[in-house]
């Protein structure tokens, strides 16, 4: 027996009949009850694939758009940042009088 199903493979699927064995008419119509359910049940999860893996898609997009285009600035330059803009609006002079 198969461990992977397919609407073909449970189409094809025969049956062995015995003595009080179960209508073979029976089983037939059940399994194609079963092979419509099956390729329905297929579909869906070949489209939910399809819509996880855009999800993906548009997810990674915008993780890289909102990443910084430069590195993050460290203390050090903060800080030289900072002076540069204290001189610039106070002046050279940045501290007590003389």
């Amino acid at each position: 027996m198969q461990t992977e199903l397919t609407a073909e493979a449970i189409y094809k699927q025969e049956f062995k009949t015995a003595l009080r064995g179960y209508s073979q008419e029976e089983v037939d119509q059940f399994l194609d009850v079963v092979i419509r359910d099956y390729e329905k049940m297929t579909k869906e999860i070949e489209r939910l694939q399809k819509e996880n893996d855009a999800l993906r898609r548009d997810t990674s997009e915008k993780v890289e758009a909102v990443k910084p285009a430069q590195p993050v600035a460290s203390n050090y330059d903060m800080l030289r940042r900072i002076s540069n803009l204290e001189k610039a609006v106070f002046g050279k002079q940045v501290g007590p009088s003389e």
